[in-house]
């Protein structure tokens, strides 16, 4: 309560992001102080974040329940769907790092399984963000600091003789010499792999190698660009869209700044 009110937003919508979204009182207590829906938000979209020196009590957007609730309904199909959890296309600046934690921690609590999370990225900056996120927010124990890939080889050591909640890496580290087979890591069927950024390196030989170590795994892609002409090939690796929130619908929340183009002779 003692937030700026910039941090404050609307809840717009009560069961479903299809929904048109309605501002009123009706929607917001519908959408947050149903019984089930406040439990919800309680144990799975609460967290409390330490970075930067102070404690912020920190709680889900309605587009990050909503669309964190589609992402765990796939894994309660993740036979149906053979693994293809979907595509999480949220926009940028819409707090799709907190949305992971969100996902991961909700399976954790709610879905029975040793479930362990690789979350992947393809920039070194970009990986130390989202560890940072995880960190911070007391996903990853204290006595678990030890969980991002340094090397190929410590990545191989992590997934075939460690067991973690959370291991975190580059894509680069699924690397191999010319003309080598990258071996079986773990056949395990209760890894999911959450790759951020999912359309930009899926398709090449290190995410070849990816599959090839965890033949059994779990996938779904986080992104905050839509799928564009000639990356259908994503839809095929990790299913249809799981959740979407564009570009208009974050700047309508005041989560993103608008962009304008303006054209010169």
């Amino acid at each position: 309560m003692t937030a700026g009110m910039e941090h404050f937003a609307e809840w717009k919508k009560i069961d479903d992001e299809k929904e048109a979204g309605i501002i009123s009182l009706d929607t917001m207590v519908r959408g947050t102080c149903d019984k089930q829906k406040v439990l919800d938000i309680v144990e799975n979209f609460t967290i409390f974040n330490e970075g930067r020196g102070e404690l912020t009590k920190l709680v889900a957007k309605n587009h990050q329940l909503l669309g964190v609730n589609n992402a765990i309904a796939a894994v309660h199909e993740i036979l149906a769907n053979k693994g293809k959890l979907g595509v999480f296309w949220h926009t940028q600046g819409s707090g799709k790092s907190y949305s992971m934690v969100f996902f991961s921690q909700k399976v954790l609590r709610k879905l029975p399984g040793d479930w362990t999370f690789v979350i992947v990225t393809d920039r070194i900056d970009l990986d130390g963000q989202i560890y940072r996120n995880f960190a911070s927010t007391g996903a990853v124990l204290e006595d678990e600091k030890r969980v991002r890939a340094d090397s190929g080889d410590s990545l191989k050591r992590m997934l075939n003789q460690e067991n973690h909640r959370y291991l975190f890496t580059l894509i680069q580290k699924f690397g191999t010499e010319h003309g080598q087979r990258y071996p079986v890591l773990s056949t395990r069927s209760d890894i999911i792999v959450i790759t951020d950024e999912a359309h930009r390196s899926q398709y090449d030989v290190f995410a070849a190698n990816m599959r090839s170590a965890l033949p059994n795994a779990a996938f779904i892609g986080f992104t905050g660009t839509p799928l564009m002409a000639g990356e259908e090939l994503t839809k095929e690796v990790f299913g249809a869209y799981v959740s979407i929130y564009n570009f208009k619908e974050s700047v309508d929340d005041e989560n993103t700044v608008p962009l304008y183009y303006q054209p010169h002779p």
